[in-house]
């Protein structure tokens, strides 16, 4: 999955649409919706944008990193388990690895986007499991990550 679509399929998701309710609201066909969420990589950037005008987003040059939308996508909610109720292994950019569960993302009251993650590490997953203390949650900026894969 692109960035793109992973990011759509998000918002749609947050936002509590079906596929076809943002087709409608996006004036744009179920098809496009579809094909937009599969990644397909050859599609019109003014329906494209349509659909993230939507989301107060537009598409634009971005640097090519780890996909937190991708993350988001796999943590939690009913299709999004990969990283939420297994244990994590993060490697940062600095080459720290940190290991231990994902409980939630942060999202930047700017531009709406996911920018970090609230992280308990295995040492503390007990303690959290038991009271759910924030003096346990780290915080892991987004930008700092490098790669995250299943314990």
């Amino acid at each position: 999955m692109t960035k793109a679509a992973s990011f759509i399929k998000f918002y749609r998701k947050k936002l509590n649409m079906t596929q076809k309710e943002l087709a409608h609201k996006a004036g744009v066909g179920i098809r496009f919706v579809r094909e937009m969420e599969q990644g397909k990589e050859t599609l019109r950037l003014d329906k494209v944008n349509q659909v993230l005008s939507l989301f107060g987003f537009r598409m634009s040059p971005a640097k090519i990193e780890l996909d937190a939308y991708e993350i988001a996508l796999n943590f939690k909610n009913d299709i999004r388990l990969k990283y939420f109720t297994r244990a994590v292994k993060i490697t940062l950019k600095n080459k720290i690895i940190k290991y231990g569960f994902i409980i939630d993302e942060i999202i930047d009251a700017n531009n709406k986007e996911i920018s970090g993650w609230k992280f308990v590490s295995n040492n503390n997953a007990m303690s959290y499991q038991k009271k759910k203390n924030d003096q346990l949650v780290e915080i892991i900026s987004h930008s700092d990550m490098q790669y995250i894969e299943e314990q």
